[in-house]
């Protein structure tokens, strides 16, 4: 699925795992769209909202503390979004 400018916009695009595990885990009702369209990487979009820019921000300061094991479970359900495309 692509989007619009207007669309992008307003959202936060990342492929970045470890990122996505934590926005999902955060703000799981975020999640716009994953976009399959290049067969090499997926891209995850989230509605934007200061809450996931301050959430953004604070992942690439390292000032994030997360429950390990909700982490994981998280990392495990983008993994499972991401191969979802290949069936």
């Amino acid at each position: 699925m692509t989007m619009t400018k207007a669309e992008q916009s307003k959202t936060y695009e990342t492929t970045d795992l470890a990122l996505i595990s934590v926005l999902l885990l955060f703000l799981p009702d975020s999640l716009e769209v994953v976009n399959r369209t290049n067969p090499h990487k997926v891209l995850f979009a989230f509605k934007r909202s200061g809450e996931l820019d301050e959430l953004v921000a604070k992942y690439w300061k390292r000032e994030l503390k997360v429950e390990p094991q909700a982490f994981f479970n998280e990392l495990k359900l983008a993994k499972v979004r991401i191969y979802q495309s290949q069936l």
